[in-house]
Formats: structure tokens, sequence, C-alpha cells
């Protein structure tokens, strides 16, 4: 088993530099995080718990020390390595010690020097961590000596002064029911915390796994995913473009047969409605270009998680299966599972939408799409129970591509809602799509069309229709994994295109009300000029409601080579 990478942090003020201590690292194969924001560095270095920080000292005065300061100082980083990177003479690197830096490097420093100390550092990071371990079971075995050494003398005690096997029997009694008790109440309460680590862990889980339950179960959200669809069709583009010709071949006939003074009016009339009549169609011609384009490189991401025990490492499985080959379950129906259990592994899957940004197989989507656990505070939780979620593994599906492409996360963005996946996808013909960050690229009521896996899997299966459904499911056996084989070999993979209006443009969001739900996160959303100008983040419940995408000049530093 893999053991996990160990995570960086770069805190220095000159972006080159930034950026080239985060290709040395990455070549490395670290998880690195980049910032030139103190707090931001700070609040990063306590939620992902940092094994190393760089630090570089050409930050604002003052701010370098401060950050060394209260890194060496807080109890979540207490064990957190931290280098140096000066830029000035013996006095510097001598406060920088002082104030508790485990090394200093003097900048220019050769790459691989630079390697070589982090390697030391982070070598010592996990022999204190060792000992720090150690030092906790020698702790608990003192106290659990302890303990027995107190039972102990106080039998002695009580033997000493015994005087009659009379008062013997009574003491030995005594003490008997005394420590029955209190295995008795010890035992209730250790039960008692069990069960609830049990039900939180397993409510947990069951907030997280959204797959497939059941085979009937699917093709009941695919009847109802296909009703919707149905409903939704009536307010499409196509269809407010036959009512509007409608009411024109209606005022038409009004205008031959009204009176003079009504003329005048009714011609007004059909004058606006020929020119929302040719606004939509305008628009549809954009969209149409837009799909012929680039809906081939628009993909849905299958992101499958595993639950791993932080101490010993191992993977969650369920306890064995049933004759049915179904998980076997507790008194209240809930799968049993544990790390030694002999069924497979505990897996969730998530669905979310990706683009090519780059002809080298970067896909770019949201961070929450590719860490689904990323601030959810119930899958955080499992923390506190031992447990925490890891990728499995991530494959993106392309439209009449017959497979799936596995992709691994290349970077992901420290302050934003951001991430780039990339995978070998050189047997894959696809564009990647024209990107404009530009502030004037979008504007409100700017016509916009956006593509993605609204609903994920239901949204596919529902367009299929319900035989091939069942073909499908008795294909798969009902495995999310499966299906998706299955739906790539029949060429069935798609994503839903909606068209909208930009409602307004902020400083780090775009609104919109083009449709779409769960599954569209890291859609792309295209201008009237056929570019990217935002990634889908944030959507409402249902397909309507404004929709939230992130400006696409905030993936431009993820995707610099």
């Amino acid at each position: 088993m893999n053991s996990p990478r160990e995570k960086i942090l770069i805190l220095d003020g000159d972006e080159p530099a930034r950026l080239r201590l985060l290709d040395l690292l990455q070549s490395a194969v670290y998880d690195v995080y980049v910032t030139s924001d103190c707090r931001q560095a700070l609040e990063t270095a306590r939620i992902e718990s940092v094994d190393l920080v760089l630090l570089g000292t050409n930050l604002p005065d003052g701010d370098c020390w401060q950050v060394l300061t209260e890194l060496k100082g807080a109890a979540a980083t207490e064990a957190t390595r931290i280098i140096v990177l000066s830029g000035g003479g013996a006095e510097e690197r001598v406060r920088a010690l002082d104030l508790g830096a485990d090394d200093v490097v003097s900048m220019p420093v050769e790459p691989d020097e630079l390697l070589a100390r982090v390697r030391v550092q982070l070598r010592r990071r996990k022999a204190e961590d060792e000992l720090r371990r150690q030092a906790r079971m020698a702790e608990e075995s003192y106290q659990v000596a302890q303990t027995g050494f107190q039972a102990l003398a106080v039998t002695e005690r009580m033997t000493r002064d015994a005087r009659s096997l009379n008062r013997r029997l009574i003491i030995g009694v005594t003490v008997f029911f005394t420590v029955a008790a209190v295995m008795a109440v010890t035992f209730f309460l250790f039960t008692r915390r069990t069960e609830k680590e049990y039900q939180r862990t397993s409510a947990a889980i069951a907030q997280f796994q959204k797959g497939l339950t059941s085979q009937e179960e699917l093709l009941a959200r695919t009847r109802t995913m296909r009703e919707e669809m149905e409903r939704s069709a009536a307010a499409s583009a196509e269809e407010q473009k036959q009512r509007l010709e409608t009411e024109s071949q209606a005022l038409r006939e009004r205008i031959a047969t009204a009176a003079a003074d009504e003329v005048s009016a009714l011609r007004k009339q059909l004058d606006e409605t020929g020119t929302r009549l040719g606004k939509i169609e305008s628009e549809q011609k954009v969209a149409q270009g837009i799909i012929r384009s680039y809906a081939s490189s628009v993909c849905l991401l299958h992101v499958s998680v595993a639950f791993r025990h932080k101490e010993s490492g191992q993977r969650l499985r369920y306890a064995g299966l049933d004759t049915k080959g179904e998980p076997l379950q507790d008194s209240q129906g809930r799968p049993m599972f544990d790390i030694q259990g002999r069924g497979p592994e505990v897996r969730a899957d998530v669905f979310g939408t990706g683009f090519l940004a780059a002809t080298d197989g970067r896909i770019l989507t949201n961070r929450h799409v590719v860490e689904p656990w990323w601030k959810d505070a119930e899958l955080n939780a499992m923390g506190e129970e031992g447990f925490e979620a890891v990728i499995a593994e991530i494959n993106a599906y392309f439209p009449n591509a017959p497979r799936a492409y596995r992709v691994e996360i290349q970077k992901i963005s420290p302050v934003t809602d951001l991430a780039v996946v990339q995978g070998d996808l050189s047997d894959l013909k696809r564009a990647a799509v024209q990107r404009d960050g530009r502030k004037e690229a979008s504007s409100s009521g700017q016509p916009v069309v956006l593509m993605g896996y609204a609903t994920g899997l239901d949204a596919i299966l529902a367009r299929a229709g319900e035989d091939t459904v069942r073909s499908i499911l008795q294909a798969s056996g009902g495995s999310p994994r499966l299906i998706m084989a299955e739906l790539a070999r029949r060429k069935l993979i798609r994503p839903l295109t909606t068209q909208g209006h930009i409602g307004d443009v902020l400083a780090d969001k775009i609104v919109y009300d083009a449709q779409t739900t769960s599954g569209g996160s890291g859609g792309p959303l295209f201008n009237a000029q056929g570019k990217v100008i935002g990634v889908n983040y944030a959507v409402v419940r249902g397909f309507g409601g404004s929709n939230f995408g992130i400006p696409i000049r905030f993936a431009e530093p993820l995707l610099k080579k």
C-alpha cells in the first residue's frame, strides 16, 4: 500500500520563485500548496496539517517572522518543520534560527541541495512523530501498570488487615461485587460509545455514498429524472421560438383585419416579437456552434472514494457478503464494515464534470469534485472516529470514447474551488477549449452556454431509455464502474447543454441562470464568442434560479507549466 505523500507549503513573495519551487517539489512527488498571503498560509498549515513550510523572507516587513513565530507556537502545527529561504546575510539567518526555524537556506540554492534539505527535515518530522507515538504508548502502559500496582496494593492491604475467615469472605465478596459493578458500567459505557461512533461513521459514509443501492432504485430514479427532463423541455429555447412564431403569425392576421387606429400598436407588438425571435435564433446558432466545437471535450468524471484507518493505514471493508452478494447487515439494516472485514472495500462514487483545458491531457474541474470531502463537515467528522476519505481512482469519460481514461490529481488551488487532473489521452483526439479571462469577456445580460453532466449518472441513463437501462443493469450487475463501462462502450455519454444569460459579474464569481444541478460542477461556461469565461461550481436545488461560476482567470496559475 502506498503511503500518503508529504504536504509542503510554499510561502514566498516572489511569484517566479514560487513557481520554480512548485515545479521542483511536484517533480519530487510531494503535495504542494503555494501562496504569498500570510493569513492564508497559516490557515492552510492548520487545516491541511502540512509537514514542511518553505518560508521566504521577502514578505512585507515583519510578516516572515510573525508567521515563523505563529507556526512554531500553534498547537495544531507544533510538529511542522520550517525551512527559511534567506535572501539576506548572517544576521537574518541567525534571527531565523533563534525564532525556531529548523533550517535556513541562502538563496539562490541548487535544486538538488534544496531537495536534500527537504528530505532531511521530513525524515526528522517522521522520527519525531514516531517518538511521540511511542511516548503516548509508554504513558498508556504506565497508566495500566499504575492501576495494576494499585490494585495489588489494595489486595495486599486487605489480606494483611483480614483477621478472620469471615472477615476475609465479607471483604472478598464486597470486592467481587464492586469490581463486577465497575466492569458492568465500563462495558456499558464502552459499548454505548462504540455504538455511537459506529452510527456516526455509518451516517457519514451514507451521506457521502450517493451512488447506487440497488438496480430497482436506479430504475426508479431514472424514471423520475426522465419525467423532470420532459417537463423542463417545455421551457426550452425551441419551445419559446415556436411560441413566438405562433404569436407573430397571429399578430399579422389581426393587422390584416384591424381598424386603422389599432394597426400602429399591433405593428409595434409585431416588431417586438420579431426582435425577440431573432435574438433566440441568433443565440441558438451560437449554442449549436459551441456544441459542435467543444461538446466532445467535456468529460464526465467518476471519482471513487475509499476510507482509510489513520493509525493502521488499512482500508475500510464490508464485513462480508450474503448469498446474494449483498453486504452483511446488522439488526437495524445497516451494512456492517470493519478494517479486518473479508468483503470488498467500502467505496463511495461521486460524479462531476471536467473539460479539456490543454492538449497535453490536463482537465480542469472543481476541487470539491476530486476531493469530495473538502469543506464537508460530515466527512471531516469521520476523523474523530479514526477514518479519513482517500481517492481510490478517478476516471474520465469523453463523448464517443469507448473506454475510460484514468487520471490523477495534478494541481489543486489553495485559494478557490478549482483543480487540474491529468492522464494519458494520447489516443483521444479532442480540441482543448479556448479561454478568455479578460474582464470585458463577461458582462451582465450577455448570453451564455453551459455544458455539464447535471445529476451525473441518472441523467445519462434517463436519456438512454428504460429498455436500454435494464440491459445495462443486467450486463453490469449494478456496479457503478461497470455501468460506466457499458455506457462508454455503447457511446451513450454526452453532456447536457443549457442556455441562459449573465445576471451579475462579481470579483470572484459570475452569476447566471443557465440551468444545471449537482453533477454539473466543473462544467465550462461559454460566452457568445465560444470561449470559456468561467467554471460552474455552485448551484441551487432543481434546475432553476441563479447559478455560480468561478471566473476562468483564477485557473490560469494552475494551467501554467
